[in-house]
C-alpha cells in the first residue's frame, strides 16, 4: 500500500492522534466511514438515467 510499512503507519497514527486528540478520533472515523460508504454507493449506481418512453403494446392495436 503505497510503500508504507507497519512502522510508517504507526508514526502517521501517532501524528494524527497528536494533532486531533482523542476526542476527535471517533468523529474522524465516522466521517471516513461515511465517505467510503458514499463512494461505494456512487460506484454501484448507474451513471445515466434512461428517459426514453417505453413502447406500450396496446398502442399498436389502436391503429
Amino acid at each position: 500500500m503505497f510503500g508504507l510499512g507497519l512502522p510508517e503507519i504507526v508514526v502517521i497514527l501517532i501524528i494524527v492522534l497528536a494533532v486531533f486528540g482523542l476526542g476527535k478520533l471517533p468523529e474522524i472515523g465516522s466521517g471516513l466511514g461515511k465517505a467510503v460508504r458514499g463512494f461505494k454507493k456512487a460506484l454501484s449506481e448507474p451513471t445515466e438515467i434512461d428517459v426514453t418512453p417505453k413502447k406500450d403494446p396496446s398502442d399498436d392495436k389502436k391503429s
